[in-house]
């Protein structure tokens, strides 16, 4: 059985921003919903050690999947993983190398849940997972490069590659969300459609990723990773290790441009998911509207800014955020007031 703190203080240091989303979350369904989370953050976590060569951690990942599927017998231990995670200003643990000390804790804790509910973390868990191992695979992470040469940028060749790998790390979230929502919250609710809710809450994932993918584009470029499709940037006569020279964003807009439009549109169906959710389940309605609504403004930065530059860290100020968060709080009872709080970006 975890230890009271597993899904409240670990979680909490290890989800970071996500945490107030998840504290928002009504009861019966806060603790799936994190417990989900904390253990993609394990495998998370083991996919980032670029300190650890990579077949070690797709040997990690490995285990530690089907340790959560039940088909491995026996603890796990990555002691190794754990020990190579930064070290944290000031003394202490850092959160992910106590997560990955206490793995065995956040395994045990699915047995806290019903058969359904286990079911479900373990379907997320594994296409998670599958994303995370793909990913190793296509760029086999390396060392940092220097800050003067990145060698051999690496790509996702199409853009159904693209759509593939966000539905693997994110879009398959939102369908782990509705199901656990729809069973515990609102199970006689009767939806119009509820497949189109269901493909809604795939995209509203699948834009949040995307969202984080166009912002982190230099660091990833600096690790040897582009995931924009090189298909996309042959049509503008350009390579992926174009992209390192900032010199080159006007050339590149198009493109990015065109994939700040996808976002858009995925955080648009996103809304209409929020606003379609039960009017009275007003705390699932908040936890959907805050991720949207900040990733809706960073999408506004992205068009501006200068999104090949290493050294401009594009991102909403917390000012912004505050006063996002107390607006959505204070129109939530008007429900015009309340649509009217997304604007596409």
């Amino acid at each position: 059985m975890a230890s009271t703190d597993l899904l409240t203080n670990l979680l909490r240091d290890v989800s970071r921003s996500f945490y107030l989303t998840l504290r928002v979350l009504p009861a019966p369904v806060r603790r799936q919903i994190g417990l989900a989370y904390l253990l993609a953050r394990a495998t998370d976590t083991i996919a980032d050690t670029a300190l650890v060569p990579v077949e070690r951690r797709l040997s990690a990942l490995d285990e530690l999947r089907r340790r959560i599927q039940g088909t491995r017998g026996g603890a796990v231990s990555f002691d190794e993983l754990a020990k190579a995670q930064p070290a944290v200003p000031g003394g202490g643990l850092h959160a992910e190398r106590m997560l990955l000390e206490r793995i065995e804790e956040a395994v045990a804790a699915l047995t806290l849940f019903t058969p359904d509910d286990q079911r479900l973390i373990r379907e997320v868990l594994e296409t998670i997972t599958s994303g995370q191992e793909l990913d190793l695979r296509r760029f086999e992470v390396r060392e940092e490069p220097t800050p003067s040469k990145v060698a051999g940028v690496r790509s996702l060749r199409t853009m159904e590659e693209l759509d593939d790998y966000t539905y693997r790390v994110a879009g398959c979230v939102g369908e782990f969300w509705t199901k656990t929502c729809r069973a515990h919250l609102y199970p006689k609710h009767r939806f119009q459609d509820y497949a189109g809710f269901l493909a809604d809450g795939v995209r509203f994932g699948k834009g949040l990723q995307l969202v984080n993918i166009l912002r982190d584009l230099p660091r990833d470029l600096k690790q040897g990773r582009c995931y924009i499709p090189s298909d996309e940037l042959l049509k503008l006569g350009m390579t992926p290790d174009d992209l390192t020279d900032p010199r080159n964003e006007a050339r590149f807009r198009p493109v990015f441009d065109a994939l700040l439009d996808l976002a858009s549109g995925h955080l648009a169906a996103g809304w209409r998911y929020t606003c379609t959710n039960p009017s009275n389940q007003r705390r699932v309605r908040l936890a959907c509207a805050w991720p949207i609504l900040i990733g809706t403004e960073t999408l506004r930065l992205l068009r501006t800014g200068r999104v090949l530059d290493p050294s401009n860290r594009i991102k909403v100020p917390k000012t912004r955020v505050r006063m996002i968060l107390l607006e959505s709080v204070a129109t939530l009872p008007f429900r015009t007031k309340w649509e009217r709080l997304f604007k596409p970006a």
